[in-house]
């Protein structure tokens, strides 16, 4: 499963947002990943997040595998939109 989320964050993707982000992920089962512009980290690895330097305004895709990705997108979208992170966003 995946999904596409404009950063609405005006520092894009951070310290504080990849924090709250990993933190929000790492109790799930699912692997997961954060996309941008064509490099995959680990959306439980805070370094790996924040090694992308993702931009205000920028689109990335989130992509999980495993038992628990219906909740575990849920709370991805809550902690992007409660923390002004980002919103979900569709093509086209």
């Amino acid at each position: 499963m995946k999904k596409m989320y404009k950063i609405t964050s005006t520092e894009g993707i951070h310290a504080r947002p990849a924090a709250l982000l990993v933190t929000a992920v790492t109790p799930f089962q699912s692997d997961i990943k954060l996309t941008y512009e064509e490099k995959s980290v680990n959306l439980k690895s805070i370094m790996g997040v924040m090694s992308l330097g993702v931009k205000p305004g920028s689109v990335v895709e989130i992509s999980a595998d495993g038992p628990d990705v219906a909740t575990l997108f849920q709370t991805i979208t809550e902690v992007m939109l409660s923390k002004a992170i980002g919103e979900e966003w569709q093509e086209g």
